[in-house]
């Protein structure tokens, strides 16, 4: 979870974002579903972007803006003192079909997908194991090498960059990103399930 440690940050960078949300009298659910509107549309973008390589920086973008409102629907439940559980479930929710629209788009986008299938399953159990850990009876785990803020910053850079380069060594971008998470997925979900057994033992 590298990014966790800029949290501090990012709260204080929030913070106008938060206030003209309030201002303009949207709800927490509102930005969620904007944020996941942002996604989708990202994902075709990437699908686009297979044939147009222009078309990654309009995706990273829409990732970028996902990742913030993401981070800002949190706050503003924070600030008008509204946080709940069905709030929490959709918002969770809404991650996990963004997650899976934006990996779909980039990999349909290259036409890579049983490395796609690989990267989707890693991000889901990754988010799945943090979870049932605390349908156990345990807190909710996020430790783990990769977290959800860490992929979209990685998705973001990745597709930022592959706008103007595709390949470094013969190798596509998208390609490595997409075998990273399906590596880094799986290995940090098994991190989550390790720590939750040894903590029920």
């Amino acid at each position: 979870m590298m990014l966790d440690k800029f949290r501090p940050v990012a709260d204080r960078l929030l913070a106008p974002f938060v206030t003209l949300a309030a201002r303009l009298n949207l709800t927490p659910d509102s930005v969620s579903v904007v944020a996941f509107v942002l996604a989708v549309a990202a994902g075709g973008v990437y699908y686009l972007a297979g044939q147009t390589p222009s078309y990654y920086l309009v995706g990273a973008i829409l990732v970028f803006l996902n990742g913030w409102l993401d981070l800002v629907d949190g706050a503003l439940a924070r600030e008008l003192n509204v946080a709940s559980r069905s709030g929490d479930l959709l918002d969770h929710v809404l991650d996990r079909y963004a997650d899976i629209v934006v990996i779909a788009g980039l990999m349909a986008g290259i036409g890579e997908y049983a490395i796609g299938f690989a990267a989707i399953t890693g991000v889901l159990m990754t988010s799945y194991l943090g979870t049932q850990a605390q349908a156990v009876g345990l807190d909710r785990v996020y430790g783990g090498l990769v977290g959800r803020a860490d992929r979209l910053a990685l998705i973001g850079l990745t597709t930022l960059v592959a706008t103007f380069v595709q390949q470094v060594g013969g190798v596509s971008l998208v390609v490595a990103l997409l075998v990273f998470f399906a590596v880094i997925g799986h290995v940090t979900a098994l991190q989550r399930f390790y720590y939750s057994m040894r903590a029920l033992a």
